[in-house]
């Protein structure tokens, strides 16, 4: 269900991802809030310093639609994407705030069985499976809420930071999915663009969607 002007809070909004949605988001004339923990380096209206962890419900309570674009990369900080996830949640529960959460593309399915993930295959790389594994656990953890309005959004298999905007994109579903030139590529920006289409026409709430490049 559509809504016409919703305010938006992108959570981790200085992050590569979360800049960038907020970017798209301003430049379509959406109220957007970065929360950020220190200086806001956003295009962002508005700027809540916050860590994502230390947010609480009234926090929260003004915004039609919460973006997670929390990341880690570190054994530090990995364990954030799984943590901020579940208390952005916890934030949101039994109210009508949507959450929509920056996912990963290890969880994703490669057959029609849903039995087989991305990161369980023979060429996904030891390094990437706790990252892989944290982010399984957010959308672990949202698949069994019935009390918050979430979208999970994972990107194609190679999600390019520095890709070009193309403004051209396939939303697909829960199984992993090639683009015509039989690749799984996704720049930052059209996943951003992505991103603010989810927030303006409501669609796929209690959902996992993935993103792919034409």
């Amino acid at each position: 269900m559509s809504q016409k002007n919703p305010k938006i809070a992108v959570v981790a909004a200085n992050g590569r991802v979360g800049a960038l949605v907020v970017k798209e988001a301003a430049e379509r004339g959406l109220d957007v809030t970065a929360i950020v923990r220190g200086d806001n380096k956003t295009a962002a209206q508005h700027a809540l310093t916050r860590d994502a962890l230390d947010l609480t419900a009234s926090d929260l309570a003004e915004f039609d639609v919460v973006v997670d674009a929390a990341g880690g990369w570190t054994p530090e900080t990995i364990p954030a994407i799984t943590n901020v996830a579940i208390h952005l949640a916890d934030c949101v529960a039994g109210t009508p705030t949507r959450l929509i959460v920056v996912g990963g593309a290890g969880s994703l399915f490669v057959n029609p069985e849903h039995t087989a993930t991305v990161d369980q295959g023979p060429d996904f790389p030891e390094d990437w499976k706790p990252l892989s594994a944290a982010h399984g656990a957010a959308l672990a953890n949202l698949r069994g809420r019935a009390d918050v309005a979430w979208t999970y959004v994972s990107p194609a298999a190679d999600f390019q930071a520095d890709g070009a905007r193309t403004g051209a994109y396939t939303l697909a579903g829960e199984e992993l999915a090639l683009n015509a030139a039989g690749e799984s590529r996704v720049s930052y920006a059209d996943y951003a663009i992505a991103i603010v289409d989810l927030i303006e026409n409501g669609e796929h709430v209690r959902e996992r969607v993935s993103v792919v490049s034409k």
